[in-house]
């Protein structure tokens, strides 16, 4: 009969670490949005409706 070894699995169990991680991915995050707001703050501060020169010019089919 073949011997077999034990195999031994050792497992932490405080739960988890130390919330660093989460830390810096709230971090992240924060520095993301900061970033996206100081790009964009003239469009996300600008309120009203802005006025869009543009010439169209519509021309239908004719009828014969």
């Amino acid at each position: 009969m073949a011997e077999r070894e034990k195999e031994v699995i050792v497992t932490n169990g405080d739960g988890g670490g130390s919330g660093a991680g989460m830390l810096i991915g709230v971090v992240l995050v924060l520095a993301v949005l900061a970033i996206l707001f100081f790009v964009f703050k003239d469009q996300i501060l600008a309120g009203g409706s802005r006025d869009i020169n543009a010439d169209v010019k519509i021309e239908t089919p004719s009828t014969k």
